[in-house]
């Protein structure tokens, strides 16, 4: 396969990534489907963040968009362009890493909620994994399943940004490739 073509590839498979990344970003600021939440500051702390908005999603979407760009130039593209594509890449490689630690985060301390009268993070710090032991779920009692909701969400983004890490990886060697075999030539029939 020439690089244009795996660029192009590439691209097409990020712009959905990103989509996701941004999506489930934007519905982490909305438990239960209600604004006050967010109004009365009881979001997640690593919500916040926006490590789906910002790092998997807009952070992700500026390269898909050039390295798509630079697919379209001809068959491989010129050599300055796929270099560069290498640059975009690696950024491209920060945003979807700096996601990838946010929802990491997010998971590993769970949701903030109301514990009896008091908003708290309940999973924080403790000994065991709230994420294999629903047994505890109980102790949130608002916004409703928000832990399931936070699991969810988060665990969308651990796997969204893992693959935007790995395509955007691979657009970095694809570049490399770009640019020191510059353009492939199409023979056409004989």
């Amino acid at each position: 396969m020439c690089t244009g073509k795996c660029s192009r590839c590439i691209a097409v498979t990020l712009y959905p990534l990103a989509l996701i990344s941004i999506i489930c970003n934007i519905v982490l600021f909305f438990p239960d489907g209600d604004i006050k939440y967010a109004q009365d500051g009881h979001i997640t702390e690593e919500v916040k963040y926006m490590g789906g908005l910002v790092g998997g999603g807009l952070l992700v979407l500026l390269p898909a968009l050039y390295i798509n760009l630079t697919g379209k130039q001809g068959c491989c593209g010129n050599r300055c362009g796929m270099f560069l594509s290498i640059a975009f890449a690696a950024v491209g490689v920060a945003g979807a890493l700096y996601s990838l630690a946010v929802a990491a985060v997010g998971l590993q301390n769970g949701p903030l909620c109301k514990v009896l009268l008091i908003w708290l993070t309940p999973f924080k710090n403790t000994d065991s994994s709230y994420l294999t032991d629903d047994s505890t779920w109980w102790q949130c009692t608002e916004p409703k399943n928000i832990v399931q909701f936070n699991i969810g969400l988060f665990a969308t983004l651990v796997v969204t940004s893992s693959l935007e890490a790995i395509l955007c990886g691979i657009q970095m060697i694809n570049g490399l490739f770009g640019c020191l075999c510059g353009a492939c030539v199409d023979k056409g029939p004989l």
